[in-house]
């Protein structure tokens, strides 16, 4: 199975998750314009449509937003720019004396040849007090899982990985692709 992203840590997690039950997968390094909307799945949509064409058969990708209530939401779909922007230190800034309270959205686009597929796995949690841990990337250092009292910087990967925004959406994925009969398509 193709997995197109620009992003190692994103490709790291997946794959490690799918490859531990069995789905291999290639990953096809790419950038590729996103657009900026309203929601985390017409970002993964678009993204998918786009590339359809130019890969020319079955691949997915994946787009991961991070919503803070204090803040409506916001970054949302615009999570890789705001991080790129402001990055962890300016959410902190932002929500000083607001509500905590966030979540991950996860939604993979699957392209199976002729249509689209959406996949979704959110993670409950909040955003800490401080940049805590040297693990995974992104917002990592700031969110605190519900039922967990470290971040996910702090959590070992494996933890990570078994309780991610990602494992819930990948999940929901491999339960598509078991039950729908489609086979590993990594071959050439």
């Amino acid at each position: 199975m193709i997995f197109v992203t620009s992003n190692q840590h994103k490709y790291d997690e997946i794959s490690s998750i799918m490859q531990n039950v069995g789905f291999k997968v290639q990953w096809r390094k790419m950038k590729y314009q996103e657009i900026q909307a309203d929601t985390t799945e017409e970002v993964s949509l678009d993204s998918a449509t786009k590339l359809a064409p130019l890969i020319g058969k079955e691949f997915f990708l994946e787009d991961t937003g991070l919503y803070i209530a204090a803040l409506n939401g916001f970054p949302g779909p615009y999570s890789s720019y705001v991080q790129d922007t402001i990055g962890n230190a300016g959410i902190l800034r932002l929500i000083d004396d607001l509500s905590r309270t966030a979540f991950f959205l996860t939604v993979i686009t699957f392209y199976d040849g002729t249509g689209f597929h959406q996949f979704s796995g959110r993670l409950d949690g909040s955003i800490a007090g401080e940049i805590t841990g040297k693990g995974g990337f992104g917002y990592d250092p700031i969110f605190i899982p519900e039922g967990e009292s470290q971040t996910l910087g702090q959590l070992p990967l494996s933890t990570k990985n078994s309780i991610s925004h990602r494992r819930r959406a990948v999940t929901a994925f491999m339960e598509f692709l078991t039950e729908s009969g489609h086979i590993d398509s990594t071959d050439d």
